[in-house]
């Protein structure tokens, strides 16, 4: 099988935080889980609830970490696909799919405007990018993700949770470039919520200072109170 990734010369332009550097990146990410960074991306795909035959995006895919493993839970007969911002990135991302003879469909974009048609996706995947991107935007993406994904899909986010103490929140600014800490999953449902996501839960699994939420795109809109309806 052939994986298809899109040929890019130049990143898509984005708000959020770009990362070119895909070695470093990935090196960074394995300081944060102390080298354990397989466990965690195998533990995002477990949350995710996959099963054969689904179609998965993973939305900042950067070297495929979540793909990979996701295009082998949902087998032959399921789709997946993987967006990113870096050249870069989704070029060692096709690399290594195609190691591994899974087909995945890499292209270059950003969660702002996602290059799909409505209700597209059984699941959707962020793992270790909404900390990157500013709130507005955070804002604008997840109603993105709320397009694409079919009546019931699922999301499942995986990110940082507020750390403790000074030295924690000194190390997790170093290594994700951020200047302070602004954000933590803990914010996330009420975010989702506004999107139009139902049955947001932070789930109880964790992985160090990593957290899941997964969130739900109900099959019916959720009807919003007369007393919103007549603002």
């Amino acid at each position: 099988m052939n994986t298809l990734t899109h040929s890019y010369k130049s990143p898509a332009q984005t708000k959020g935080l770009l990362i070119r550097w895909a070695s470093f990146y990935d090196r960074v990410v394995d300081i944060l889980t102390m080298g354990q960074t397989q466990h965690l991306r195998n533990m995002t795909v477990d949350q995710a609830l996959l099963k054969p035959g689904e179609s998965l995006l993973d939305v900042g895919c950067g070297t495929g970490g979540v793909a990979i493993p996701g295009k082998k839970r949902v087998g032959q007969n399921g789709k997946v696909a993987g967006i990113d911002p870096s050249p870069e990135m989704l070029a060692v991302a096709g690399q290594m799919a195609a190691r591994e003879g899974l087909e995945i469909d890499f292209r270059l974009g950003v969660i702002e405007a996602l290059p799909y048609p409505d209700a597209t996706f059984d699941v959707v995947t962020s793992s270790l990018m909404m900390h990157h991107l500013p709130h507005d935007l955070r804002v604008k993406g997840l109603a993105e993700i709320y397009r694409v994904l079919k009546p019931d899909g699922r999301l499942l986010i995986a990110d940082v949770m507020r750390p403790g103490g000074f030295f924690l929140k000194g190390l997790f600014a170093l290594l994700s470039r951020h200047h302070g800490i602004e954000f933590g999953i803990e914010a996330l449902p009420e975010t989702l919520k506004s999107a139009g996501f139902s049955t947001v839960t932070q789930l109880d699994e964790r992985f160090r200072l990593l957290g899941f939420v997964r969130a739900v795109k109900p099959i019916a809109p959720i009807e919003r109170s007369s007393k919103w309806r007549a603002i």
